[in-house]
């Protein structure tokens, strides 16, 4: 028979994946005896890992049940986001509850300086904390290799050691925004319980991941998933990765600019959620910029459908405003673009469920992950 210890890992982590889980159901879960789960139980609650709520009425015959959730002073994983324009820091608790926020704007220029602001929000939060924070994920706008270092041309970064926002940590870990965003969807958004999930986001650029059965499909070196970088777009346009006719520059902010001949926009984020605000009241040039988006969107997702099969395609960051707004074009050139065999019964392309919070979610779900491997 196995030890207590044996299951302690199991029940902690099927209690982060279902919050308010009960006894029962636990129990269920590991199939093991009521009277193991309370020993199992018990040690934990003693650890200050997990608590239990009130008894349950179940209704029927024997003792009533309880639910099972994060102790009041139980660990917390830091989950750091850095995007273009602005930083947010979230302390979150087992179960992927958020108990504590800090955020904040920042100007584009030297690493350093950002990363000094959002190594002070970190600092805050462990104090605020003390003796709880056992673990840092990081995400960043732009390729992270070694789970530490970021070149995010659009900020200007190259090498970047992200670790910086605690250097003295036991445990941070970092990885692209997009990718972070693809196991978010795949454990708690759009792509729960897919086999194979595609994930795509739009931010400036295009980025993405596959994962499946909940774990990423990362390739040999860990930096898969950088979908915008093949060559679907205008081979004229040049791409700030220093490749000419990328994907991303069909589709992201760039794209739309170059559509309204405008200039290339400082930040193109904010551009294109500008121009997807006049789309939406009915400016008709600034809809036919989303349209021309929106159908290599639907082109280049067609391509990776033939060639990947996922079970589901979830879009995030600007592909959410070109679904919404312009969701008919995708479909058509989706459509289009798919062998004849996929065409019945196309893979579904659907919305992001986590939104903006993506990111964050993903961060924090990295660092779980990596921490509840430790734990008790």
């Amino acid at each position: 028979m196995a030890a207590v210890s044996d299951h302690t890992q199991t029940l902690l982590s099927a209690v982060h994946t279902h919050p308010g889980l009960t006894r029962a159901e636990a129990g269920r879960r590991l199939r093991i005896s009521s009277g193991r789960v309370a020993e199992v139980v018990a040690g934990l609650v003693d650890a200050r890992l997990l608590t239990e709520g009130p008894p349950l009425a179940t209704g029927g015959r024997g003792r009533p049940t309880r639910r099972l959730s994060a102790h009041p002073e139980g660990p917390i994983v830091l989950a750091a986001v850095l995007s273009h324009e602005e930083w947010r820091v979230d302390a979150v608790e087992l179960g992927g509850v958020t108990v504590a926020h800090l955020a904040g704007r920042h100007p584009t220029g030297p690493a350093q300086a950002v990363l000094g602001t959002v190594a002070d929000a970190v600092a805050q939060l462990r104090a605020r904390l003390p003796g709880r924070v056992r673990a840092l994920g990081i995400s960043a706008p732009g390729l992270v290799t070694d789970e530490r270092f970021v070149d995010a041309p659009a900020l200007g970064w190259e090498g970047v050691d992200l670790w910086a926002l605690w250097p003295d940590g036991d445990l941070v870990v970092a990885d692209n925004d997009a990718t972070l965003s693809a196991l978010a969807e795949a454990w708690r958004g759009a792509a729960t319980g897919a086999r194979l999930a595609l994930h795509l986001r739009i931010d400036a650029g295009l980025g993405g991941a596959l994962v499946e059965g909940g774990r990423l499909i990362g390739g040999a070196r860990g930096v898969g998933g950088e979908f915008g970088h093949m060559p679907l777009g205008d081979p004229a346009v040049r791409c700030p990765c220093g490749a000419h006719g990328c994907w991303g520059t069909a589709v992201d902010g760039s794209a739309l600019a170059r559509a309204l001949g405008d200039p290339s926009p400082h930040d193109p984020v904010t551009f294109a959620h500008r121009v997807t605000a006049r789309a939406q009241a009915g400016e008709a040039d600034a809809r036919a910029a989303v349209g021309a988006a929106s159908q290599a969107l639907g082109k280049g997702i067609a391509g990776l459908v033939n060639a990947l099969d996922p079970d589901v395609v979830t879009v995030g960051g600007l592909g959410t405003d070109l679904l919404a707004i312009a969701g008919e074009d995708v479909d058509a050139t989706y459509r289009d673009g798919l062998m004849r065999v996929r065409r019945e019964t196309p893979t579904p392309v659907v919305p992001a469920a986590l939104g903006e919070e993506g990111p964050v979610v993903g961060a924090a779900e990295r660092a779980w992950q990596r921490l509840l491997a430790r734990l008790p």
